[in-house]
């Protein structure tokens, strides 16, 4: 793999003739269904999100990215596609939740064993994999932020929720992998959100949920879309822990919220995918300034334990920017990359 790579973190923005972006924006990011945001007749919706994915994976192509995802075309948030599809969920009279911000909003209430009943995302990687060369990326809701995300009725405990969640997630990761996923990221924003849970059972969670997994795995952790949640603060409550975690990559955000990156030195033998594209505007960043952020990591990270990346999903910007700053990312690595001892650039 190519020293300093590119990739997305996972979203990409949908196109409007798939999806009613003005009421994306306008709608918290769902944790039950939200069928009412397709503009496409359900007779041909899978037809026009393949159609969708393509074009996701050609911009990425066309940007240059070296590790490339299916845009998350295919979902209304980067969880519910996932978290609706098991078993043990009462999707027809939900539960609540507080979010980030204090509001309540809809999610599934647990009223059995959670579990998986089919392949979710699977028929997704084989279609990435065979419309790409490149390395692939697929991402799934990791099983700690699905608990945090649902109503428990049934479980004694909530550790057991997320316990239940991560066998789910490992089902579904195990089979990722064997249908040609290069990469497999678990999405777990919660632990920012809610650390003192995370602190008692979130490690233990992520070893049942990657028990047994071969292959390269990646969590991302972040403070929220900017565009709900934009006052990120410059450091993170749980981030350190995840040294003790059976996890490959880690991938943060670092751009928007000037992240004191210092916290990398006690992260020893994870490569961090480096948020290095804010998102909370669609004003396109220079490479150079992206090669900036980059190298606010070096002192503590050598330059081959980085991905480069945008800060978050970018489901939420216009799509013309979003592919702007992509081109600004690998030729931000580029800047980098060149300039890095020629051990490092070869390794």
């Amino acid at each position: 793999m190519t020293v300093l790579p590119t990739s997305l973190v996972g979203s990409y923005p949908q196109p409007p003739w798939l999806i009613d972006r003005d009421a994306l924006h306008h709608h918290q990011p769902a944790r039950v269904r939200a069928l009412d945001l397709w503009r496409v007749d359900p007779k041909y919706l899978e037809e026009a999100q393949d159609d969708a994915v393509l074009l996701a994976i050609r911009d990425q192509e066309r940007a240059g990215l070296d590790i490339v995802t299916d845009g998350e075309m295919r979902r209304e948030s980067y969880s519910n596609r996932f978290a609706t599809a098991l078993a043990g969920v009462d999707l027809d009279n939900p539960g609540s939740t507080r979010d980030r911000r204090g509001g309540t909003v809809p999610v599934p209430r647990i009223v059995g064993p959670i579990q998986r009943r089919e392949q979710v995302q699977v028929r997704d990687m084989e279609f990435l994999r065979a419309n790409t060369d490149r390395l692939t990326k697929m991402t799934v809701p990791g099983p700690f932020t699905m608990a945090q995300q649902a109503q428990n009725d049934f479980y004694e405990h909530e550790e057991e929720v997320a316990l239940a969640y991560a066998e789910a997630v490992r089902e579904e990761i195990l089979d990722l992998f064997a249908a040609g996923a290069d990469i497999v990221q678990l999405d777990e924003p919660w632990m920012e959100a809610r650390p003192e849970q995370a602190r008692r059972y979130a490690i233990p969670t992520l070893e049942r949920a990657l028990d047994g997994v071969e292959g390269t795995t990646a969590l991302h952790i972040c403070f929220g879309y900017p565009a709900f949640v934009p006052d990120h603060p410059p450091a993170y409550e749980f981030l350190a822990e995840l040294a003790a975690s059976p996890v490959d990559q880690i991938s943060i955000e670092t751009a928007q919220a000037n992240v004191d990156v210092s916290v990398l030195e006690q992260l020893p033998g994870k490569t961090i995918i480096l948020g290095s594209l804010a998102l909370n505007t669609s004003e396109v960043e220079t490479p150079e300034t992206v090669a900036d952020r980059i190298r606010r990591a070096l002192p503590y990270k050598d330059v081959g334990e980085l991905i480069a990346a945008p800060d978050c999903g970018m489901k939420y910007l216009p799509r013309d920017a979003a592919f702007a700053k992509l081109e600004s990312l690998v030729a931000g690595a580029r800047i980098v990359r060149e300039s890095a001892p020629a051990a490092a650039r070869t390794e």
